[in-house]
């Protein structure tokens, strides 16, 4: 797939004309339509006026190639992030009414559970063995301020993870500096729980979340990997084409529009 030709079908081409006169002879082409200019982007002509001008150096560094990949990867993961964030508040919601009906709720087991071990025993399940039954009844022997604790740390955790989506979707450095750290924090955590039971949705996440911290750490040069923020600011200005043709300037030559 060529990335920059995807972008620019859904976002438009992105012209610039700079003040260098040598630079705006490689960037123009006369046509019998009118002017053309090079997009910056994907690198074709198009017509018409280009949509900014100015020195060479204020052009606008857009996202080419590889770049536009890797933030479509991380928009996946910022989807992912609120995703999970959303279904952290609901169980925030759902032990915040529990705690304050759990009278009600109580009494609903303990009276409807009994008439239910008829229709279990008939279908082979034990009710006394049943890990939900025990799970239940360990919620419901829970005091209420634990449970309020609980609900207070579902919230935050959702919020953490809703910060991280959003910097990872608005593709900000503090958001991949942001979402490798949170990440990286709970993986002990969920190799612990592993080591207790290991299920196919525990082995996911971690994978997922393992996965997620290499990709972004290599990937956007953070913590100094790679030459750091000074090489991941130099790839971006090769990458952009208008730096190409500044490097490419003294060679001679022009640049035309295809045929």
């Amino acid at each position: 797939m060529d990335w920059s030709l995807r972008a620019c079908s859904r976002r438009g081409h992105v012209t610039y004309a700079p003040d260098e006169p040598h630079l705006r002879r490689r960037l123009r082409a006369d046509t019998a339509l009118g002017e053309a200019w090079r997009c910056l982007r994907c690198g074709d002509f198009t017509l018409g006026p280009p949509y900014g001008e100015g020195p060479a150096d204020e052009a606008p560094l857009v996202l080419r190639g590889r770049a536009l990949r890797d933030a479509a990867v991380l928009r996946l993961l910022a989807l992912e992030r609120c995703a999970r964030g959303l279904l952290l508040f609901l169980a925030a919601y759902g032990v915040w009414r529990f705690k304050g009906g759990r009278e009600a709720v109580d009494r609903a087991f303990e009276e409807y559970l009994p008439l239910l071990a008829p229709l279990a025993d008939r279908l082979g399940w034990r009710l006394a063995d049943s890990k939900l039954v025990h799970t239940l009844h360990q919620l419901l022997a829970t005091g209420t301020g634990t449970l309020t604790w609980l609900a207070i740390g579902l919230t935050a955790y959702g919020l953490l993870q809703v910060t991280e989506g959003i910097g990872l979707w608005l593709l900000r450095r503090w958001g991949e500096y942001f979402a490798v750290i949170a990440t990286s924090v709970f993986i002990p955590l969920e190799i612990y729980e592993l080591s207790h039971r290991v299920t196919w949705v525990r082995v996911s996440l971690l994978a997922l979340n393992l996965a997620a911290v290499a990709y972004i750490v290599y990937g956007k040069r953070l913590f100094g990997v790679r030459g750091g923020h000074a090489a991941y600011q130099a790839e971006r200005h090769e990458a952009s084409l208008l730096e190409v043709r500044a490097a490419g300037a003294g060679s001679g030559g022009s640049a035309g529009p295809p045929d």
